[in-house]
């Protein structure tokens, strides 16, 4: 989404409609506190529209939102002298019900892992990942918002899969 020429000015309904479960899935992902990403998500878009008139034509708007959730994710951690927040524990068995609950388990078990080894990962691998995986944004928004190429951006992303997948597989063997 692209403004044309400046002409039409920012709509911030159109843009938290369109982008809020990007922006909110991006900064879950890295967050993986809930609240704190609904906050960080809602405080992003009161940024975009304060900052509505520094926003570059050039830019992809997703690209340009989800600059400002990372930094507005850094600010609040920083206010409040936390680091990332650690794994959310399972459900009890109670519950939920038999086979239903094992498989959910099982799942949640297997997410949990994998959110283990990728928040294990030194940057840019974590965030390339989580921007691809659950921020949806193409290899060349990528690069953009890391004032990097598109292929930099297919190579760092790959880099991060290989990594997981033999984490993972490490961790079986163990």
């Amino acid at each position: 989404m692209r403004r044309e020429e400046k002409k039409e000015p920012m709509n911030i309904e159109e843009l938290y409609r369109t982008y809020f479960d990007i922006v909110y899935r991006y900064i879950r992902s890295v967050s993986r506190d809930g609240a704190l990403a609904e906050e960080v998500t809602q405080e992003t878009f009161f940024k975009a529209l304060k900052k509505a008139d520094q926003f570059r034509d050039d830019c992809d708007v997703r690209v340009w939102l989800c600059q400002i959730a990372k930094n507005t994710l850094y600010d609040h951690l920083k206010k409040q002298k936390k680091q990332l927040p650690g794994e959310e524990q399972p459900e009890t068995a109670e519950s939920h019900g038999g086979e239903i609950f094992e498989e959910k388990l099982a799942q949640r078990s297997q997410a949990m892992e994998i959110h283990k080894v990728l928040h294990g990962l030194s940057e840019p691998y974590k965030e390339v990942f989580s921007l691809r995986t659950f921020g949806e944004l193409k290899f060349s928004e990528i690069g953009m918002l890391f004032g990097k190429s598109e292929n930099w951006a297919r190579v760092t992303y790959y880099r991060a899969r290989v990594k997981i997948r033999e984490e993972l597989e490490y961790e079986d063997y163990m």
